[in-house]
């Protein structure tokens, strides 16, 4: 409580004293048990001035760009990604709870799929908190009383035709334009070979494909079966002592066989898994390859 309301008397500016104050928010609601966990919901979603420094954080993610970033992270960097990874549990806790909500916070959807499309250069970090949050606005449809979406088609217009005959009114407030800019900003980001990066990409697409096949399933299978995604998975297991056992990859495999995308992963890739699964010592793979082979064998 007196942390939040620290955090209500400053500025955005204010990175030293900020970037601290909202992990400390962030890990208080993460690492409790869950009647503490709703309780400490409930008092960062009552403190309005929080709320509307959240809102100027949030804002800053757009007038901080300098031509020329640092290699290292920023404090102002930090300090972004402290906001947005807190907006993104606030959305999480409060669906999960029914939180009254005492103040809305309003993002421009716009901009943040430009951020992962186009990058410009913002720091991994960023890049990863920034797909968190929008993996947390896709899981709640987009429909949460904590958050005012603007931009990219959220002025539908009631003469439009039914949702079945306009793929860009189905996924509202999306655009099938987007849509598909933003999976090949994901397979482009995905060769990186970055291990935090690759597992927040991973889970981005998961649950944009989730949302697209609610919305229109057409749409879903349709994004999950482009032969780029066979390219990019070879691209993946190239070079090296790469196999099929790696996080990124068993993810992306146990996502084709799930929408059954046989035109991207076929008999003999699903074979090759298990052999290599039988070749290995189950108990020394890391946690990430463990957890991603048993979701592929379940899924198989």
């Amino acid at each position: 409580f007196p942390v939040s309301n620290l955090c209500g008397k400053c500025r955005p500016r204010d990175t030293n004293l900020l970037q601290p104050s909202l992990n400390f928010l962030y890990w208080s609601l993460h690492q409790t048990t869950a009647c503490s966990q709703q309780r400490a919901v409930a008092v960062l979603l009552s403190n309005v001035s929080l709320l509307e420094l959240l809102q100027k954080v949030l804002e800053c993610t757009w007038l901080w760009s300098p031509p020329s970033r640092p290699a290292y992270l920023s404090s102002e960097d930090a300090l972004l990604c402290s906001g947005w990874l807190l907006v993104a549990s606030l959305l999480l806790y409060q669906h999960r709870y029914n939180t009254e909500v005492h103040q809305t916070l309003s993002v421009d959807l716009t901009e943040v799929l430009n951020a992962v499309i186009f990058r410009n250069k913002k720091p991994i970090l960023l890049l990863v908190s920034i797909m968190q949050f929008l993996r947390a606005v896709l899981r709640q449809n987009f429909s949460s009383s904590l958050l005012v979406i603007v931009g990219q088609n959220t002025a539908a217009s009631a003469t439009q035709p039914q949702p079945s005959s306009l793929p860009d009114t189905a996924l509202h407030p999306l655009a099938m334009q987007k849509v598909f800019s933003l999976v090949v900003s994901l397979q482009n980001l995905l060769v990186h070979n970055d291990l935090l990066l690759s597992q927040a990409l991973i889970a981005c697409l998961e649950t944009l494909v989730e949302y697209l096949y609610v919305k229109n399933q057409d749409v879903a299978l349709h994004v999950v079966s482009q032969p780029w995604h066979r390219f990019l998975l070879f691209t993946l297991l190239s070079g090296g002592q790469k196999s099929f056992l790696q996080p990124e990859v068993l993810r992306l495999m146990t996502l084709f066989v799930r929408y059954q995308s046989r035109n991207i992963i076929s008999q003999k890739e699903i074979s090759q898994v298990i052999h290599e699964a039988a070749e290995s010592n189950i108990a020394e793979l890391p946690e990430a390859t463990s957890c991603a082979l048993h979701l592929f064998l379940s899924q198989v």
